[in-house]
Formats: structure tokens, sequence, C-alpha cells
């Protein structure tokens, strides 16, 4: 009887080494002399279970830090993104930020199914990991809520605190 409990317990824990965690995934891309990226990227559903690809980075180049943006990017055709709408930011609670769209300077144009938003102030002002609403503003006058889990807030923070050397 012992044997078989040591036995179940080394497949557990063999099992348990399996399991992916949810470890922080912040990638740095040189992506070209003098410019460097740091990137989060997350799949992540609305409250229609439509998935979005949530993409927080934070560019630098030669002269210091251009910006931290948020870049949604919905299913081609299905989601139209308003690009002239300010996302809307909530925490469930009284907290509510709007962050307006904004390109990074390498980036001229993007497709309809994606927007970008200047999030610093907000990155800034977020003072821990809790779980996020992104109401993001669709070309046919809706909008789509997506939920962000803490894991992933606390993967933007990370993000936005690291700083290139």
């Amino acid at each position: 009887m012992q044997r078989l409990i040591g036995v179940l317990i080394c497949m557990l824990l063999c099992l348990w080494s399996y399991i992916p965690s949810a470890q922080a995934s912040v990638h740095v891309y040189h992506e070209r002399p003098g410019q460097t990226t740091m990137r989060s990227q997350q799949s992540l559903r609305d409250r229609t279970d439509r998935s979005w690809q949530t993409i927080v980075f934070k560019r630098y180049r030669a002269d210091g830090l251009e910006g931290v943006y948020l870049r949604l990017v919905g299913f081609p055709g299905v989601m139209d993104v308003d690009p002239q709408k300010p996302l809307t930011i909530n925490t469930g609670t009284s907290l509510r930020w709007q962050v307006t769209p904004k390109l990074d300077p390498p980036t001229p144009v993007l497709p309809s199914n994606t927007n970008q938003y200047d999030v610093a102030d907000f990155m800034a002002d977020l003072q821990k990991a809790i779980p996020l609403t992104l109401v993001v503003p669709l070309q046919n006058k809706t909008t789509s809520e997506i939920i962000v889990p803490p894991y992933a807030v606390q993967e933007w923070r990370d993000l936005a605190a690291k700083i290139i050397e």
C-alpha cells in the first residue's frame, strides 16, 4: 500500500511539473540599430467569447523612451475598431481611465480590426494587478468588452517597470 501511494505521489509530481505556469513573458526585440522594443502579448476573450490579441509594448530609441502602447487586434471582418474613439479601461469599481488612440512613429496605418492606444499615463496610475475590462469602441457604434485577468495586468506592469539600459 505504501509503495502504491509513493508511486502515485511520484506520478502527480511528474504531471505537476508539466503544467504550464502563468509566468511573465516579456520579450525584448532589437528591431534595428538604436531601436529596442519590449513586448507582452496575450490572447484574451471578450464578453461574447471572441478572441483578441492584446499587445502592450514599450519602444526605446537612441534618444530615450518613445512610448508605451496597447495594441488590440480583433478578428478581421468581424470586429472593426473605431480608430478615432478612446478606449475605456474599467476596474469594476470606481476606477476608470480613457486612453486615446495613438500610433507609434514607425506605424503609419493599421488595419480596421486593429487599433493602438497610448497607455503610458494609465500604466503609471495602475497601482496593482487587478482585473480590468477594456471597452473597445467598434465602428458599428457598439463596443466589445475584453476581460483582462490579473496575471496579464501584472505582466503589463512588469513591462512598464522594466528599463532598457
